[in-house]
């Protein structure tokens, strides 16, 4: 009726007919274009690791094909290589996306020195469980067939081992040198009690809980986005050998035995919406977008909880000579390492309280906390000096 009263509202009866076969066209056709598919999988040279969804080969698939984060290069002698922005490349051992879990070693055949630097921050990744390992520095005729030492960190005169058990670590305080505490990545956390080194020669174990994959790939299924322009996971199932021909055909004749009635259909109601007002469509539209459930969502950016370096180093350090007296509020022992000051050791003072510690000991605490650790208070570097005096 609004048509016939307000005639300029409307499009003619030729041009309605035209735009519903139009839209009947692509509607059909639509599907078959921006249905999202499941990406192929990759392998990088003669490797037998295939990869696939989350991650991404860089040069070999389109962005979509990968999740942030997960990109891996292909080296050289078809090796796979995964950069961590802030510990450094390291080679891919192997992935097992059943339990989401990558495998990782140094190129350089030095797990532990990696170790001592490690950090997982910026990356999707995270280790099963971190077990605190005390380094020391030994001399060999003390380590010599009595404890396992990291070859690859020793030399002829000198020894280096790690250790969980703070009981071993005070014991050999006395004739060693404590380098640094350190929570390493491991796959299952020492026994409590065990008093024995370890060269930490396994493969960094680390695994992923976004996106979650995993129920996708029990299944049989291959994880994918659900479309090219969403970040939704979906689950994808491919169709069996030798099925996916037939599946095609009776697609296509169900697509042609409902287009006839849907153009009739579509005659009767393109001469009903002719008639609704454009305003309001464009409300609805609008009210559809802003409710759209699969609008991307900003991704949390990691927080680097520690102290940086300037922080840390602008606090005063100290050496201390033969009367190894500590100022401020201190003992004659670490609390952090629990090891007794030494003539010629490095100290350094938080400025707030005044509480000490070996200089080794409290930076390593302060680049993962900004308290300190005898008092929990937040210290500053106001006022905080950055010369070393001899005490």
């Amino acid at each position: 009726m609004v048509c016939f009263l307000y005639p300029e509202t409307c499009p003619s009866l030729a041009s309605v007919l035209l735009n519903m076969d139009i839209l009947i066209f692509f509607s059909f056709l639509f599907p078959l274009i921006y249905a999202a598919e499941p990406c192929s999988t990759t392998k990088c040279g003669k490797n037998e690791i295939p990869i696939q969804f989350p991650f991404q080969l860089e040069g070999k698939l389109p962005e979509n094909c990968g999740y942030p984060g997960f990109n891996l290069g292909c080296k050289s002698q078809n090796t796979i290589v995964l950069k961590l922005p802030y510990s450094g490349e390291f080679f891919v051992r192997d992935i097992n996306y059943l339990d989401q879990q990558i495998y990782l070693y140094d190129p350089d055949n030095c797990i532990p020195k990696r170790l001592l630097s490690f950090n997982l921050s910026g990356s999707p990744f995270l280790a099963a469980f971190h077990q605190n390992y005390t380094f020391l520095n030994c001399p060999t005729q003390v380590t010599k067939s009595r404890f396992t030492t990291i070859d690859c960190l020793s030399n002829s005169t000198n020894s280096v081992l790690a250790t969980s058990s703070m009981s071993l670590a005070n014991s050999m305080a006395s004739s060693c040198q404590i380098i640094t505490i350190f929570p390493v990545p491991v796959s299952w956390p020492a026994k409590y009690g065990e008093t024995f080194s370890a060269d930490l020669e396994d493969d960094i174990q680390l695994t992923w809980y976004t996106p979650q994959c995993g129920d996708c790939e029990a299944e049989g299924g291959i994880c994918g986005f659900k479309s090219n322009n969403s970040k939704e996971i979906d689950c994808f199932h491919l169709p069996k050998s030798g099925t996916s021909g037939n599946g095609l055909q009776v697609f296509k004749i169900l697509c042609l035995s409902i287009a006839i009635p849907a153009v009739s259909c579509a005659i009767g109601i393109a001469v009903f919406t002719c008639c609704l007002d454009s305003r309001r469509r464009a409300r609805e539209n609008s009210t559809r977008r802003s409710t759209d459930p699969s609008a991307v969502l900003p991704q949390p950016v990691p927080v680097v909880t520690g102290l940086d370096e300037s922080t840390i180093e602008s606090y005063q350090k100290l050496v201390l000579g033969e009367s190894r007296r500590i100022p401020g509020p201190n003992d004659s022992t670490c609390p952090i390492c629990l090891s007794e000051y030494l003539s010629k050791d490095t100290i350094r003072c938080i400025p707030e309280c005044k509480h000490c510690f070996h200089a080794e000991c409290i930076d390593e605490w302060l680049r993962m906390n900004t308290t300190c650790p005898v008092c929990r208070n937040s210290p500053s570097a106001e006022d905080a000096n950055s010369h070393t005096d001899i005490v």
